[in-house]
């Protein structure tokens, strides 16, 4: 699997429009891990999922409805969680924000979406 590049500039990642409210730009990656910036829109779902990655993500700014298993809460910018392997999650964003999204291995469905300039 090829790796990103070194140096990356988020004004030459396209960002990939993913649902309603909801698009995401894929930054660094190689196949171990991936960084993934995800912009909600008031409104926006995360619908509820789950896959064999672990996850870390930072809440850069906003708030959301987080649910991970059957716990439910309420996050905002500067708060973080981890999402073991195969646990549900989602979430509904309640003031727009940003995502900072780390996934462990690569999200091989994301995949055909990188375009770096």
């Amino acid at each position: 699997m090829k790796a990103s590049k070194e140096f990356l500039y988020g004004n030459d990642i396209e960002w990939e429009e993913v649902g309603p409210g909801l698009k995401r730009q894929i930054h660094g990656f190689d196949d171990k891990i991936m960084l993934v910036k995800v912009h909600f829109e008031p409104g926006a779902v995360g619908q509820l999922h789950e896959h064999h990655h672990s996850q870390v993500t930072y809440v850069e700014s906003g708030e959301f409805e987080m649910t991970i298993g059957d716990q439910v809460k309420t996050i905002k910018g500067g708060d973080s969680y981890y999402i073991p392997p195969h646990v549900m999650h989602g979430c509904v964003c309640t003031k727009a924000g940003v995502l900072i999204d780390v996934f462990s291995p690569h999200r091989e469905d994301f995949m055909p979406s990188v375009k770096h300039s």
